[in-house]
């Protein structure tokens, strides 16, 4: 019988907005999810799925998996030095306990900075390999809106990063990654990792065409002709970070000349897209106009830019302001982060009628707090969301009634997935004519299963929307659309 490979795994993940009014530490990573060794649940998170699937495929694959810690922070500013070193420092600490290592995998989101640190997993991956040698294999998942520096790629043998967005195959992508770290180790494949620049950046959301089809397509290539995995790095643009764009990465089988020929391929096919790929953006005036002109329900209105998924607070009280002027009826928001608003209501119950200023805290551009009547309508202890399997917490939770209109406070930050944000706190989804989401994508896929029509509000505040005008201060790189031809460039 073969000696059993030693595995072992770990997460530490967070995306960072380097404009957000906030800051990232410890307790922002203790209030999302965290699990020390052995204390994975069995549900996996965006980012620690790779704990999940190789607890399952271990006894196929005659595995021995030790498991380190797994952490994700809510996207937020950036991570406070202290916190960035404790966390990387325990996870190599973690690693160097557990050797000799045949295997280490790893669930990274791959858009993490820290004070003093502007490619944490880059600095983690070559940590990591300088632990356990040039023998070892060290495969990563990362999440599409991350940055790829050369120092990742140069100390990973496998990179895998999700397809979707929103992201509905994390698990697939942990399945993925750790099928190729077995096929690897066992002397299936070699793999060989190319990368080409796209030097863009762009919203990229694979719910309508063109990203639609494309992601097809890399789907379809896989398993086939010598390629073993094919990745688009999407980029996030709120980071101030030299390696800021899209990406194209394929895994050969030991083919890097054939590798290199097909990312570039389909690097420029991804460029030729820019410009043409984002949804309608209309503003709040538009979209309620719109919402209130269309006969059937829900109609769901993203809040796109106000998203705590892309690091901002959260507390955006602009559209809201705008529906509570239009005294609408049958309409529901979700959610406003405001610790303080929902502490107040808990004090006053369930049923209570009270004067309240809620929203508005962190930015100047986000609003002014809304101060009015409300009737605190229901509470909620550790609320939760759902995304795909995965549970998402909401903290502490009520919802209020405005005039006619209802509204979620929430006391963790997170982005609206599902509708069952909104029925767990007492609002029937289906029941509203409005539903109005922070979110940017990720409630597509979920909502899109109730909603009679999808629309999206775009207001300028926390986030950084426009990357033709973002005051980025490390990109030195040419990339559209701040440079119209980057590749002549």
């Amino acid at each position: 019988m073969a000696e059993m490979k030693r595995v072992f795994v770990g997460s530490l993940a967070t995306e960072t907005n380097t404009f957000s009014p906030l800051r990232t530490d410890l307790q922002d990573f203790r209030d999302s999810f965290y699990a020390g060794p052995g204390e994975h649940p069995a549900t996996p998170t965006l980012c620690s799925a790779v704990f999940p699937v190789a607890r399952d495929r271990a006894r196929q694959y005659g595995w021995h998996v030790i498991e380190g810690t797994a952490t994700w922070a809510e996207p937020g500013g950036l991570v406070n030095a202290r916190t960035w070193e404790l966390l990387r420092d325990q996870m190599l600490a973690e690693i160097r306990a557990a050797l000799p290592l045949d295997i280490v995998l790893l669930g990274l989101h791959g858009a993490m900075v820290a004070d003093g640190c502007l490619d944490c997993e880059g600095e983690i991956l070559e940590a990591v390999r300088a632990i356990v040698g040039p023998d070892t294999i060290i495969g990563a998942t990362f999440d599409p809106h991350s940055h790829l520096s050369a120092k990742r790629t140069a100390n990973a043998d496998l990179l895998v990063a999700f397809k979707e967005f929103p992201h509905t195959d994390f698990v697939i992508a942990a399945e993925s990654l750790i099928d190729l770290a077995h096929r690897t180790s066992v002397g299936e494949v070699k793999p060989e990792i190319s990368v080409f620049d796209c030097r863009m950046i762009e919203v990229l959301p694979t719910s309508r065409q063109p990203m639609r089809g494309f992601v097809d397509k890399l789907k379809a290539l896989e398993g086939h002709d010598g390629v073993l995995s094919v990745s688009v790095i999407h980029g996030f643009m709120a980071a101030d970070v030299p390696d800021l764009g899209s990406r194209l990465v394929v895994i050969t089988d030991g083919d890097r000349p054939k590798g290199d020929r097909l990312a570039r391929e389909l690097g420029m096919e991804l460029y030729s897209y820019r410009g043409r790929t984002r949804p309608e953006f209309l503003t709040p005036a538009e979209a309620l106009d719109k919402a209130a002109e269309i006969d059937g329900h829900p109609v769901v209105i993203a809040d796109v830019w106000d998203n705590p998924g892309g690091g901002v607070p959260g507390d955006s009280t602009i559209v809201l302001r705008e529906m509570i002027a239009r005294d609408l009826t049958d309409a529901a928001l979700a959610s406003i982060w405001d610790p303080i608003a929902v502490r107040t209501c808990i004090s006053a119950g369930e049923g209570a009628t009270l004067p309240l200023r809620f929203g508005g805290k962190m930015s100047a551009a986000a609003g002014e707090p809304i101060d009015a009547e409300v009737t605190v309508e229901k509470v909620v202890r550790n609320a939760v969301q759902s995304f795909g399997t995965s549970v998402v917490p909401l903290g502490d939770s009520v919802t209020i009634r405005v005039g006619s209109l209802r509204v979620v406070l929430n006391t963790v930050r997170s982005q609206i997935f599902s509708p069952d944000a909104f029925a767990n706190m007492g609002i029937d989804p289906t029941a509203m004519k409005i539903l109005v989401v922070k979110s940017t994508n990720h409630f597509h896929d979920a909502f899109s299963r109730i909603a009679f029509d999808i629309l999206y509000a775009a207001v300028d505040g926390p986030y950084p929307n426009d990357p033709a005008t973002n005051t980025y201060h490390t990109l030195t790189r040419a990339i559209w659309p701040r440079v119209e031809d980057p590749h002549a460039a």
